[in-house]
């Protein structure tokens, strides 16, 4: 029984990131074949965390938390640089946005998705807050906003992740195949 239970979590594992690398490979070719204008269309942060989340049906133990918080980020990104918001909203939508996506982090932890004592949540909103530092103080380099807003930042961050949690996969289907007993 136990067995059958990490075989298929190994799985779940895998095609988690498989969807991860499928996602990654379609936004580079989006990125690479269409060159959209990331200022028009600054979709590249909202694009990263709806990649996320849909790879974290297949497993939702893992990126719940980046998924929703990034999702929820993203969202307020693309209101933010399409103008949608005055100036003086930005700061509040944002801490709103980082509100929301801790509130479906809850709701996730409430279903057993969160481990107690995740610290993923608090790296991320303090990740969010030095990139918004760095911003404000002129820190960045030159590219990093259209870097930011385009397709690349999802094509490569998820392709990314997929990479790790194959290879993460991969070395716990070794792990669990060289612990089972010889028959």
């Amino acid at each position: 029984m136990a067995r059958s239970f990490s075989v298929a979590r190994i799985h779940s594992d895998q095609r988690q990131a498989y969807i991860l690398l499928l996602l990654g490979i379609i936004a580079l070719l989006v990125a690479w074949l269409l060159h959209p204008n990331p200022f028009k269309y600054p979709l590249g942060v909202l694009s990263l965390g709806i990649g996320m989340l849909i790879a974290a049906l297949f497993n939702p133990g893992r990126l719940v938390i980046a998924s929703s918080l990034t999702t929820a980020i993203g969202i307020a990104v693309f209101f933010t640089f399409t103008g949608q918001l005055p100036g003086n909203l930005v700061f509040p939508v944002y801490i709103l946005a980082l509100g929301i996506g801790l509130l479906i982090v809850a709701f996730a932890a409430r279903r057993g998705y969160v481990g107690h004592g995740a610290l993923s949540p608090a790296i991320i909103v303090m990740g969010v807050g030095i990139i918004e530092i760095l911003l404000a103080r002129h820190l960045t380099p030159a590219n990093f906003i259209p870097f930011m807003l385009s397709f690349w930042l999802p094509g490569l961050g998820l392709l990314v992740l997929g990479v790790i949690y194959l290879l993460a996969s991969l070395r716990s289907r070794t792990v669990n195949h060289e612990s089972q007993p010889a028959r």
